[in-house]
Formats: C-alpha cells, sequence, structure tokens
C-alpha cells in the first residue's frame, strides 16, 4: 500500500509541486490537488473518470422511477400554488369582511336621520288626520 502513495503526490493550495510530477485531479471537498509522474497521470485521471461514470450509470434510477420522481414534483408545485392561491384568497376574503363589518358598525353607531325621518312621517299624518 505504501508503494502506491509513493506514486502518488498531494499538494495542497499554495503548496510546492514535486519536479516532473503531473496535475491529475483535484479533490475540492478536501481541497487538495493530486500529482502522478507524466505517464500516469493521464491513464490514473481517464480510469478515474470512467469509474465515476460507470458508477452514476450503475445508480441512476430506473425510467418509471424517475417518471413517478417528476410526477410527485409537478403536485408539489401545482399543491404549493393551489395552497398560495388558497392563502391569498382567505387573506383577500378576511380584508373585505373586516372593511364591510367596519362599514357596518359605524353605521350602528352613528346617529341614524333615518329615525328622524319616521317621527316627521308620524307627526305628519297625525296633522292630516286631525284636518
Amino acid at each position: 500500500m505504501n508503494s502506491i502513495f509513493k506514486l502518488r503526490r498531494e499538494v495542497t493550495h499554495g503548496g510546492r509541486i514535486p519536479q516532473g510530477w503531473q496535475f491529475a485531479w483535484y479533490e475540492p471537498r478536501r481541497r487538495v490537488a493530486v500529482y502522478y509522474p507524466r505517464p500516469l497521470n493521464w491513464l490514473l485521471r481517464a480510469a478515474r473518470e470512467t469509474i465515476h461514470r460507470l458508477r452514476l450509470a450503475w445508480d441512476a434510477p430506473s425510467i418509471e422511477r424517475t417518471q413517478i420522481f417528476q410526477m410527485q414534483r409537478i403536485h408539489r408545485e401545482r399543491q404549493r400554488l393551489a395552497d398560495e392561491y388558497a392563502r391569498g384568497y382567505l387573506i383577500g376574503w378576511h380584508e373585505c369582511f373586516r372593511a364591510c363589518l367596519e362599514i357596518v358598525e359605524d353605521e350602528l353607531t352613528r346617529p341614524s336621520d333615518l329615525l328622524d325621518v319616521g317621527a316627521l312621517l308620524l307627526d305628519s299624518s297625525k296633522g292630516s288626520e286631525g284636518n
């Protein structure tokens, strides 16, 4: 195992690159660049890429599962939009209800001219009966 690591050099950002070694790949999680001697760097990079792509293809979901995921995603999006619409509709309804309630309360608390007109009508009918 130690002989493999002797062929591989890992250099962090700002580190010194050994002479005669070429860049093979970069590992962003570890923030380390991996170097190998000249012909191995291309061969090992190609092997790493091939293995990565084969693993992606092997782990990929089937067509049916992909379609189910897509249908679920579309359903969740529609449900989210419906909930947002319903929330906005209810907020608007509550605002309208409050505005109507305020108007009715204002009408009930304000002295009404309608009662005065009724009293005048009663007074005028009494006067016409007496004539």
